[in-house]
């Protein structure tokens, strides 16, 4: 397999080295813990904290009260960011760390201080819960590359795991159910190959249709766009992408809009990647619309993409020259890019969806974008290297320290489970 692309394979052909696996960890809640977090994942010190430390995660006050969780993956905590203020209210070590939540409709699913918060954490998907983020289920995938989103009932879960797994899995979602956490549907997608060497389509993010009955699969590997049905858990149909420029189209990370209309497709072709605009007419035939590359005004290497609450606007990461751009979905066109002055690679809304939270990596910031201004408003310091982020309609304020009441990183001690990073050191994580 070809693992020159270093925005995949980071640590490859000289890179830095991976950290080793690490074994299991309990999961750490309450800033008492904090003595105790991870050093950076990044940075490559081995650590030799202790496994566990004390958790007073059962005590305090659950308050409804819209709330952002910022994983921070050069240390292993969390920060609970208040909507409503903007602020850092509580800073939590978890012992492990996310790059790519389920953020689609999980905020409006978590009202409960024991709803699922669903991670990508080491070498497949774990679930905490959202007042005292203890593990609720761990799902071993046979990868570390490993995306995942609720359908908008709650009742389950869909995940794209790239290789060498090249497979989809169902988990069932719903806490309330005897099966929570339960694989219920698996597809074994390696037989249909990969470009050149790679053994399979690698399957890369996952975005679901708001009817909740079709989840949309872009393809790295296979230049496919693939649709599931999420209640038979079967392929339906698999679009090929076409090629813009006589490269590889290497679809990898969608969004699907809220009005179920159009779907926003972003490509790892050539050196700075484009983006395709898709007719969602009907949910079970894809149709290209439009192309956008550069030269279109589009920024640089778009990774991921989050689409404004009323379907007109889609926001495209493009951390390639430090921006969000702003797209204008029914013209096709690029409305506009917002400078972060840093690497962007996630973003997720709030529950009402009023407010974007676009974590900053490399300066340790959250930008918040205002959706009607379009306009980033507000920038919130939390811990250092921010990646993945959530929301919920609810948290767990236990009188944990605030981001700017924790030690230095240097003074940290111990280790913690990492995540898959694309287009840095992997934060420590080896596929």
């Amino acid at each position: 397999m070809d693992r020159s692309d270093q925005r995949l394979y980071p640590n490859e052909n000289g890179g830095q080295s991976p950290r080793p696996s690490l074994s299991r960890r309990t999961v750490l809640a309450g800033s008492a813990a904090v003595g105790t977090a991870a050093t950076a994942g990044c940075l490559g010190s081995d650590g030799d904290g202790d496994d566990e430390t004390g958790d007073d995660s059962g005590s305090g006050e659950v308050v409804t009260r819209p709330t952002m969780f910022v994983f921070n993956t050069g240390d292993g905590t969390v920060n609970l960011v208040d909507v409503e203020t903007d602020s850092v209210v509580e800073t939590r070590s978890l012992g492990m760390t996310a790059s790519f939540p389920s953020n689609q409709f999980s905020p409006q699913l978590t009202d409960r201080p024991e709803d699922p918060l669903w991670l990508n954490v080491d070498d497949g998907v774990r679930a905490v819960s959202t007042g005292p983020l203890e593990e609720l289920a761990e799902i071993e995938t046979g990868s570390g590359a490993n995306w995942q989103e609720q359908t908008p009932d709650g009742s389950h879960l869909v995940v794209s795991t790239r290789e060498p797994a090249h497979r989809q899995f169902k988990i069932d979602a719903d806490r309330d159910s005897d099966s929570f956490g339960e694989v219920t549907g698996e597809i074994e997608r390696g037989s249909e190959g990969g470009r050149g060497d790679n053994d399979g389509p690698g399957p890369c993010d996952v975005t679901i249709h708001p009817d909740g009955e079709y989840a949309y699969v872009p393809d790295l590997f296979g230049d496919t766009l693939t649709v599931l049905d999420i209640e038979a858990f079967e392929i339906v149909n698999q679009i090929d992408v076409e090629s813009a420029d006589g490269a590889a189209p290497a679809p990898w990370m969608g969004t699907a809009a809220w009005d179920g209309q159009r779907l926003l497709v972003e490509h790892n072709n050539g050196s700075v990647g484009s983006e395709s605009i898709w007719d969602l007419s009907d949910p079970t035939e894809p149709v290209e619309q439009s192309r956008l590359v550069p030269e279109d005004g589009l920024g640089e290497g778009p990774l991921t993409s989050e689409i404004g609450p009323d379907s007109e606007f889609g926001y495209v990461f493009t951390p390639g020259t430090n921006d969000v751009s702003v797209i204008d979905l029914a013209a096709g066109e690029v409305d506009g890019r917002l400078d972060l002055d840093g690497s962007v690679f996630v973003g997720s809304w709030d529950p009402d969806r009023t407010k974007l939270y676009v974590p900053v990596q490399t300066s340790g910031e959250v930008a918040v974008i205002d959706s009607e201004q379009r306009e980033i408003v507000d920038t919130i310091a939390v811990g250092p290297e921010p990646y993945g982020v959530t929301a919920a309609t609810v948290r767990l304020e236990t009188g944990g320290e605030a981001a700017e009441g924790l030690p230095a990183l240097e003074q940290l001690t111990g280790e913690y489970e990492t995540t898959y990073c694309i287009g840095e050191c992997a934060c420590g994580h080896e596929l």
